[in-house]
This record gives C-alpha cells, sequence and structure tokens, in this order.
C-alpha cells in the first residue's frame, strides 16, 4: 500500500502552480492562483516528506511551485494583507524551511511581509485574532491553525520568543469560551459580540462541533509545541497539556470499526453522518508526531496508526493501478450574513460536498503519511 501512495504523491506533483491537481475547490470556482492554505497544506506535507526521505525531488517540487508566488522584493502573489484573513498565512510558514535551505533573500523579505499582518490584525475584545476581516470579532478553530504555527515560528527564530505569552493567551481563551466541559470537544466558532444568525445569543458558540475544525486545532497545538522553545518553560508545558486533553476528548468518540472519526463527530450514529478523511488524517498525524515529540506516551503511537491504517481501508480505492483518496468535506464554514446556508446545524454540514483528492483531506493524509515513514 505505501508503494501506491508514493505514486499517488508523484501523480499530484505534475502539478503546475497556476492550477495544482489537488485544489478542487479552486477548480470548481474558477479562481485565479492566490496564496492560499489549501496549497500550503500539501506544501507543508511535501517539506515533511522531504525532511523524512531526503529525497531531492520533494524540495524541488516545493521550491519550484512557490517561486512561482513569491517574487524578488518579497511580495506573494495573491496575497494582500489588508484583506486580514487568517487563511492567507498559513502557508507562509514554509519559507522559514526554503530560506534555510536556499538563503534566498527573498523568502526572508517575503516572512517579513506576512509578519506585517500580525502586527495589525484585528482581535476580539478578550485578545483573539479573527479569522477574516470578513468576519468581524469571530474565532474559528481552523484560524488557530492557520495563524499560529507562523506567528510562532517568527517568535522562536526573529523576535526573541517576546510574544509567546500572546500565543499561550489565545489558546487559553479558545479553551476557557470554545470547548465544551461535558465531551471536552470544541465548538466550530465563536462570535464574541454574540450578533451572528448562528451564533448562540448567551455563550456566541456556534450549534456543532465539526471534524476537520478540530482536526486543526488539534495540529496547530503539535505544531505550536514543535516550533516553541522548551526553554520558555510555563507556556511549552501549557501548550502541550491543551493538546493531550484535545487529543483524549476526540478519541472518546473513535468509530471503533474504522477507528476514523465522525464529520459530526458526537453524532455517529444520526442519519447521512459520515466517517470523514480530512479530519481523522489530522488527528492521526498530530497523535503520531505527538509521541515523537514525547508530547504523548509511547502508547499513543498505535492509537495513531489504526486511525491512518483506517482511512486507507475505508477511502483509498485503487483502479487500474490508480489511487484516489475519498471522504473528504471540500469546505464548510460559519456565515457570512449574507450566506444564511452555513448556519452552523447538523443538516447544514451534511450539506457540503465530499470530493476525492483534494488538499484539505490529501495534505493532513500526507502529513500522517510522513510519520508513518519516519517510524519505518
Amino acid at each position: 500500500m505505501y508503494q501506491i501512495i508514493d505514486r499517488y504523491i508523484e501523480k499530484l506533483m505534475t502539478s503546475k502552480p497556476d492550477m495544482p491537481l489537488w485544489n478542487i475547490e479552486a477548480i470548481k470556482q474558477g479562481k485565479k492562483p492566490a496564496w492560499n492554505y489549501i496549497d500550503g497544506c500539501m506544501m507543508v506535507s511535501l517539506l515533511e516528506l522531504y525532511k523524512t526521505t531526503k529525497d531531492e525531488k520533494y524540495l524541488t517540487f516545493v521550491k519550484n511551485f512557490v517561486d512561482y508566488y513569491v517574487h524578488e522584493d518579497g511580495t506573494i502573489l495573491g496575497y494582500d494583507k489588508e484583506k486580514y484573513s487568517t487563511d492567507d498565512v498559513s502557508e507562509t510558514r514554509i519559507l522559514f524551511d526554503l530560506y534555510e535551505y536556499t538563503k534566498e533573500e527573498k523568502y526572508s523579505k517575503a516572512i517579513e511581509n506576512v509578519y506585517e499582518q500580525i502586527k495589525t490584525h484585528p482581535r476580539t475584545k478578550e485578545g483573539n485574532f479573527w479569522h477574516k476581516k470578513i468576519y468581524p470579532n469571530q474565532v474559528w478553530l481552523d484560524g488557530l491553525y492557520m495563524m499560529q504555527p507562523f506567528y510562532t515560528r517568527y517568535e522562536t527564530l526573529r523576535n526573541k520568543m517576546q510574544n509567546y505569552a500572546d500565543i499561550v493567551k489565545q489558546y487559553k481563551n479558545v479553551y476557557r469560551l470554545m470547548r465544551d466541559a461535558k465531551t471536552g470537544l470544541y465548538y466550530h466558532g465563536y462570535d464574541s459580540e454574540r450578533v451572528m444568525f448562528w451564533a448562540d445569543s448567551k455563550t456566541g458558540l456556534s450549534k456543532n462541533f465539526w471534524l476537520r475544525s478540530i482536526g486543526w486545532f488539534t495540529v496547530s497545538l503539535i505544531d505550536v509545541y514543535e516550533y516553541m522553545n522548551e526553554q520558555m518553560y510555563d507556556e511549552y508545558h501549557t501548550i502541550k497539556e491543551i493538546f493531550k486533553e484535545t487529543v483524549d476528548s476526540i478519541l472518546k468518540f473513535q468509530d471503533a470499526e474504522s477507528k476514523m472519526f465522525y464529520q459530526v463527530p458526537n453524532l455517529p450514529g444520526k442519519e447521512d453522518n459520515y466517517l470523514e478523511t480530512s479530519g481523522s488524517s489530522m488527528i492521526a498525524y498530530a497523535i503520531l508526531k505527538g509521541v515523537r515529540l514525547k508530547a504523548l506516551p509511547e502508547r499513543y503511537q498505535t492509537i495513531g496508526l489504526d486511525i491512518f491504517n483506517g482511512i486507507c481501508k475505508t477511502y483509498l480505492t485503487v483502479k487500474n493501478d490508480d489511487l484516489n483518496l475519498g471522504g473528504i468535506c471540500l469546505v464548510a464554514g460559519l456565515g457570512p450574513e449574507n450566506n444564511l446556508r452555513r448556519d452552523g446545524t447538523y443538516e447544514y454540514y451534511m450539506s457540503e460536498p465530499i470530493v476525492e483528492n483534494d488538499a484539505k483531506g490529501v495534505g493532513p493524509f500526507i502529513m500522517a503519511y510522513t510519520e508513518v515513514k519516519r517510524l519505518n
């Protein structure tokens, strides 16, 4: 099976930067090429493959892909700080690696360019970054993955860790405001002003738990943990503690047979609910990486491998020696005000398309695969 996965990755690497095979959402909507978290997810996973295998083809592909977007003066095609979107920050974290490998100044300039967004990004009254300018006063779990790993990496490498307290405070706020004490799961979104149509008027929370958002959040924790300097003991261990508790909470809702997790994880038997690939892959990756970084006990390794193998058995299909990855929720969100369909109800999460080969599933799947390959 692993050889087939390698060939699958090779197929995806025939993509061109302006129309990658994995960005199904962009293809469907006819979007122009722009710096985005979906491509970023793939670039992160391929860089991890390079680090794991030392095969230069992965690094070469990432560099060629990124060079289409990053210009010599550090500007980035399709990136606009004034949009204040956490999504648009996500991919920039890979530039630290490219700068380390190549010493090309354009990567360093681009990093500084994007960090300017961190300095001025609007925040909720509690101090958390807005998910996007078009989603004012809102925190989405997704946004922690989009923003915090880059922020943490910058602080560690370029700012003498001066803003670690801010990073950890934002996680503490999410723990305090968005975590359900009964299940330990986190709600998808939070409106600090309690005015959005999808938000509870008392808590500001959305109506349901969404697997991929929990996956993003879990991955953000282990990635931030990796990028933090352990000499900052309190911050480092706070992230570790929240990470372990988050993992233990979602594992309570693991499907016994497939070892995967459902689109709405706490309602496994409800009509139309389905085992979902992207969120399951993120949790597998986070657990396996957590064991490697000693943020989780060794016994969790088997759990992570079981999830990964369950995804392979459930959703990897081979036809004429060509492999496809299914069971991926294409997209899900909350609002904005002119999109009342995205109301956070169970029915809404079931209504979004289920697709094959989209990077929001493929990227995390390959990330998990890199952790499996490290073991072998």
